[in-house]
């Protein structure tokens, strides 16, 4: 179960970083501003949910 939830963080992060990536530099103008604004949000809500949910899984 720890493996999976690793494997969610890491793309999440992934998924984060590509929308940072787009909004703070400019240079991915293939990516359109709003899905790279969903990116950021919805990599960011998973980064917070997969890090807790692997906080959890050590405590227990």
């Amino acid at each position: 179960m720890i493996n999976r939830t690793v494997v969610a963080l890491v793309g999440s992060f992934l998924v984060f970083a590509i929308g940072s990536f787009r909004l703070f530099t400019e240079s991915l103008s293939s990516i359109p501003l709003f899905v790279s604004y969903v990116f950021f949000i919805t990599g960011f809500i998973g980064l917070v949910a997969n890090g807790l949910k692997l906080v959890k899984l050590k405590n227990t």
